[in-house]
């Protein structure tokens, strides 16, 4: 457990910092943090009551000084369409917390992130004036995005989302077998289990 505490306290120092680094031209990195894959991995691996806790937590943590540094609300819509979207990927990890391995955690991770993308982008097709409530709307919601907002288009976002999402799954899944295992061995040889 300690190890995957560990990889979550360092993916908010890595939000933070991308996201204050995405305005000094580091645009390829929009997005490139694992939000939807702490939701899921929390989730399925965490004790009860740090199941949703603890995802909550590290966006709410990272968000607000974010949110502190470029001027924008704590709490608006779209942010909490964003909460929302992370207690779905939490239900859904609920529903493999008794037969999580890699071969059902990576299928989830690509299904967490496409449900945080589209969520997230279909708030803001809805939500945003500069979309027109057509087809076409949505699709440019999902592809290209507005101008106005970024020079980085929607679909890069996901691409980025999704291969942190993967990533972070991967090494979290590592994590709790490390640790799980080290707890073994240390069991093995009679001495007293760290996490």
């Amino acid at each position: 457990m300690i190890p995957a505490l560990f990889l979550i306290g360092f993916t908010i120092i890595y939000r933070i910092a991308t996201g204050l680094m995405i305005h000094s031209g580091a645009g390829w990195l929009s997005n490139f943090c694992p939000i939807a894959a702490i939701a899921l991995c929390g989730a399925v691996y965490f004790p009860p009551r740090l199941k949703f806790a603890v995802p909550l937590i590290a966006l709410f943590l990272s968000d607000e000084v974010l949110n502190y540094y470029y001027g924008a609300p704590l709490l608006d819509p779209q942010i909490l369409c964003r909460y929302l979207a992370l207690a779905l990927i939490g239900v859904v990890g609920l529903s493999l917390q008794y037969r999580a391995s890699l071969k059902s955690m990576l299928p989830a991770s690509i299904a967490a992130s496409a449900l945080f993308y589209l969520i997230t982008n279909a708030f803001s097709w809805l939500s945003d004036s500069g979309y027109t409530k057509t087809l076409g709307g949505f699709v440019q919601a999902i592809t290209v995005g507005l101008p106005q907002y970024s020079a980085t288009p929607s679909w890069m976002f996901f691409r980025n989302s999704l291969v942190s999402d993967v990533v972070f799954t991967l090494l979290f899944v590592a994590c709790i077998s490390w640790g799980r295992n080290s707890g073994r061995a240390r069991a093995a040889v009679g001495l007293p289990r760290v996490a």
